[in-house]
């Protein structure tokens, strides 16, 4: 199959998941590439606003071929910039298909704003769509009010896009009644997982407690409300002066971090790392701790997991990626209990079964098995 990926973000500014799904595809014998439109914020964004290329930017990551287009979001203005990603999108497609043909499928991640792209350009060539749903209802409340106070032109929109597309894919069962206020569940819809690299993210035995303080980590973008960040250092005061708690992130070596943590020796803030780093943290730490107040489908509980570490985190966590035997989990808010379960999992100690349970849920080859099955049933 001829698969051309849509991703609604991608690098610098996340979208991993869809390149791991394009590697993924592209391994079973696909023909697979991305079209990449970028919305840069002038504050967000700061100088990379003003020196990104202005033309297309072709480059190849993983060995998947990417064009790569940013577009400069003009300030507060919400419905303009939508429109116009969805244009700039459009006319990278008919580009791309004068250099390629026509491609099989259309596989959009997130339907803000790749999804409804997708829609338009499925209608103009004749193709299936597919969407890939990785947002919750916390993400869109935070940018659109409680109840979609603003911009319910674009909940309209969006769910009209989800009963168009050939099937909408949730990274995870419970995303579906997560986003049903909004969006209702009158689409045709096939649940499945984000993609972990469990040949990158393997079991690794730990070094003895015997000699050394157990260690928690946290990794998560340092956003303080919505990853729980308050919580974690609430939680502080009811552990023993022999944890660790090691936070890596984008922005976790911030000023506000810096002062959330002040009084606690025994807080390592990272910043952010890369792939390897943190796998590399993930190795020299015996139990993941993560206080979300929200989440779809947190793919750090997977790679955790993958490296053979239980985990501790709160119940807006979704239960596809709960594993009895490895994880705990508090009340979303509550910081006496979310230590009471780190207290929990310093009594598991890393196991390859938490390890295996994961390469069978998310590994490569099993999610773009599914991906190429589902695809499969359009053509």
């Amino acid at each position: 199959m001829h698969i051309l990926e849509l991703p609604s973000f991608f690098l610098p500014h996340g979208g991993l998941f869809c390149l791991e799904q394009a590697k993924a595809l592209k391994a079973l014998g696909h023909e697979v590439r991305i079209v990449s439109v970028l919305e840069l914020g002038v504050s967000k964004d700061r100088a990379f606003y003003f020196t990104a290329p202005w033309r297309e930017e072709r480059k190849e990551l993983e060995g998947v071929e990417v064009f790569c287009y940013y577009m400069r979001a003009v300030p507060k203005a919400v419905r303009y910039n939508i429109n116009h990603w969805i244009y700039l999108c459009q006319k990278s497609v008919e580009l791309y298909v004068r250099r390629f043909g026509k491609p099989d499928i259309l596989h959009a991640h997130c339907c803000k704003n790749a999804g409804m792209a997708a829609r338009q350009i499925s209608q103009r060539l004749g193709i299936p769509f597919f969407i890939s749903e990785h947002l919750s209802s916390g993400l869109f409340e935070r940018d659109f009010g409680e109840g979609w106070q603003r911009h319910g032109w674009l909940k309209e929109r969006m769910q009209q896009t989800y009963e168009a597309a050939n099937c909408v894919i949730p990274v995870s069962r419970e995303l579906v009644d997560d986003l049903a206020p909004f969006f209702g569940k009158n689409y045709r819809q096939y649940p499945i997982s984000n993609i972990i690299d469990t040949n990158f993210f393997t079991f690794c035995e730990r070094e003895s407690l015997a000699s050394r303080s157990f260690r928690f980590c946290c990794l998560a973008i340092a956003n303080i409300y919505d990853k729980g960040y308050d919580v974690l250092a609430d939680a502080m005061q009811y552990l023993s002066a022999n944890v660790e708690l090691h936070i890596a992130g984008q922005n976790t070596d911030s000023k506000s971090m810096r002062r959330l943590f002040a009084h606690w020796h025994n807080v390592h803030l990272h910043g952010q790392l890369d792939k390897a780093g943190v796998r590399d943290l993930l190795w020299k730490c015996d139990a993941l701790v993560l206080p979300s107040r929200s989440e779809a489908q947190p793919l750090v509980i997977l790679e955790a997991l993958a490296t053979g570490i239980p985990v501790v985190s709160t119940d807006c966590i979704s239960p596809s990626v709960r594993i009895p035997k490895a994880c705990r989990f508090a009340a979303v808010g509550d910081a006496r209990m979310l230590a009471e379960k780190m207290h929990e999992v310093m009594h598991i100690s890393p196991s390859r079964e938490f390890s295996d349970i994961v390469q069978r849920m998310a590994s490569p080859s099993v999610v773009a098995k599914q991906l190429t099955d589902l695809f499969g049933l359009s053509l």
